[in-house]
């Protein structure tokens, strides 16, 4: 499965190399994180990680395969 992650802000390549298994492209004043989830474990292991960041997400979605 897929999932988007909208974070709000510009987050920094050094920042966006915490999530070394998702793409990322900012646009309209969010970071969006993108790319392959291999299962509920991981999305809530990527969700932590946002939170230990101090990231605020905005939106999460599964994307169509």
């Amino acid at each position: 499965m897929r999932y988007e992650i909208r974070v709000d802000g510009h987050m920094s390549e050094t920042l966006a190399k915490a999530f070394p298994e998702l793409d990322h492209v900012v646009m309209s004043g969010q970071t969006v994180l993108f790319g392959p989830v291999v299962d509920e474990a991981h999305l809530y292991g990527l969700l932590a990680r946002c939170r230990s960041l101090g990231l605020r997400v905005v939106e999460m979605r599964q994307l169509p395969e």
